[in-house]
C-alpha cells in the first residue's frame, strides 16, 4: 500500500480526519462547560510508569556540562497530572501524546494521544458518567447513530450496561473468581489455573495468577463487552488495582473500571490511590515482575510518591481517542485516524 502521505491516499483519509478534529472540539466544548482547565504535560519523564508489561521509549537529556541524564517518553500523563492534583488544581484534562514500546496492531501505536482527566474529591462513579458522554459526543461530531468495529455495533445513545468483574467471569467464563482471591485481594494462582483449564485456558508453568486474569479476559470477556450499548467493567480484584484505592465496603477490590464498546477497550479509570506506602509497595512488586520477565526496570519517580500525601481524593481516567475516532467512523485500523502514522516496521 503506498504511504498516507501519498496525494490520493490523503484525499481518501481526509473526510476521517476532519471528523477527528470534530470530535476533539467536542469533547474540549464538554470539558470547558464542566469547568476543566486544560493542561499540557510534559513528555519527557524520569519514571514512564511501573507496570509489568507497560514498555517505554528511552532517551537521554544531555546538560550543558556533558553530563546525561536517563529519561522516558511519557507512556501516559498520570504522574505529572496528580502532581497538578498536589498543587491545587480540581478538574484538568490533557490530550496527551504518549509514547508506548512493543505495540503495534489494528488497535495499538507506538505514538498516540490519550485524553486524561481528574475530579478532584469527586468519585469514580462521575468519571463513569463522563465516559459515557464521551461515546455520544463523538458520535453526535461525525454525525453517526453507532459505534463500529469489525462488525460489531455498539449504541452509544443507550445507558451503558455496568458489570463487575466477579459477574463477567462467572457469566462468559463460568468461573467464580472470589474463590481464588484471600480476603485482602491477594490471588491464589493454582486455584485460577484450575478454574481457567476448565474454561479451556490452558496456564503455562510460569504463568502468575495476573497472567491467568488476563488471558481469561481475552479470551472469553472482552469481546463480548459493548455490544449493542456500552459495557462498564468495574470493581477490580485488588491486586489489578493499578493505581486505584480498595473500595470502601470490600477490602478484595479496587474502584477501578474500563469502558468497553464493540469488544474494544477505550478507557481506564481510577478512584485514585493516595497512600504513597502503598503506592510504592505496588511499584516495586510490579517492577520485580518485569525484571524476571523482561530483565529490566524502570525507576521510581519519588516526587509522585511524595507528592501523592497532600493529593485530595481524586477520581481519573485514561481514555483512547484515537480508538474512540475508530469506533465513531467505523474505521478498520488506527492508523486509519491518526494524521502522521509510523510507518510499519519491517517484520
Amino acid at each position: 500500500m503506498p504511504p498516507w502521505w501519498t496525494t490520493h491516499i490523503h484525499a481518501d483519509r481526509w473526510a476521517s480526519l476532519q471528523a477527528r478534529g470534530r470530535i476533539k472540539n467536542a469533547l474540549r466544548h464538554y470539558f470547558d462547560n464542566q469547568g476543566f482547565t486544560e493542561v499540557e504535560c510534559g513528555i519527557l519523564q524520569v519514571s514512564p510508569g511501573n507496570e509489568t508489561h507497560l514498555h517505554a521509549f528511552a532517551t537521554e537529556w544531555i546538560a550543558p556540562g556533558g553530563a546525561g541524564e536517563r529519561l522516558y517518553l511519557q507512556t501516559s500523563p498520570e504522574f505529572a497530572c496528580k502532581k497538578l492534583l498536589s498543587a491545587g488544581e480540581k478538574r484538568i484534562f490533557d490530550f496527551a501524546r504518549v509514547f508506548r514500546n512493543r505495540e503495534r496492531s489494528a488497535l495499538h501505536a507506538p505514538e498516540f494521544t490519550m485524553l486524561e482527566w481528574y475530579r478532584a474529591e469527586e468519585t469514580y462513579y462521575a468519571a463513569m458518567r463522563d465516559c459515557v458522554e464521551m461515546l455520544k459526543l463523538a458520535a453526535g461530531a461525525v454525525p453517526t447513530q453507532c459505534l463500529a468495529f469489525r462488525g460489531h455495533i455498539c449504541n452509544p445513545f443507550l445507558d451503558p450496561e455496568r458489570l463487575t468483574v466477579v459477574e463477567a467471569f462467572r457469566r462468559f467464563a463460568g468461573i467464580d473468581l472470589l474463590a481464588s482471591l484471600s480476603d485482602d485481594g491477594e490471588g491464589d494462582r493454582d486455584a485460577l489455573a484450575e478454574a481457567a483449564g476448565s474454561a479451556g485456558v490452558d496456564a503455562a508453568i510460569d504463568d502468575t495468577w495476573s497472567d491467568l486474569f488476563s488471558k481469561l479476559l481475552v479470551a472469553h470477556i472482552e469481546h463480548r463487552l459493548g455490544l449493542e450499548r456500552a459495557t462498564i467493567l468495574y470493581e477490580y480484584p485488588r491486586c489489578e488495582a493499578a493505581l486505584a484505592r480498595a473500595t470502601p465496603h470490600d477490602a478484595r477490590f479496587a474502584e477501578r473500571f474500563e469502558l468497553y464498546a464493540c469488544g474494544v477497550e477505550l478507557a481506564n479509570g481510577f478512584g485514585e490511590l493516595t497512600d504513597p506506602g502503598e503506592q510504592r509497595l505496588r511499584f516495586e512488586t510490579e517492577m520485580e515482575e518485569k525484571q524476571r520477565i523482561y530483565g529490566e526496570r524502570y525507576p521510581l519517580d519519588e516526587e509522585f510518591l511524595a507528592s501523592l500525601s497532600s493529593m485530595p481524593d481524586a477520581s481519573g481516567v485514561a481514555l483512547g481517542f484515537d480508538r474512540l475516532v475508530m469506533l465513531a467512523l467505523g474505521a478498520p485500523r488506527i492508523d486509519d485516524v491518526i494524521w502522521t502514522p509510523l510507518a510499519e516496521a519491517p517484520r
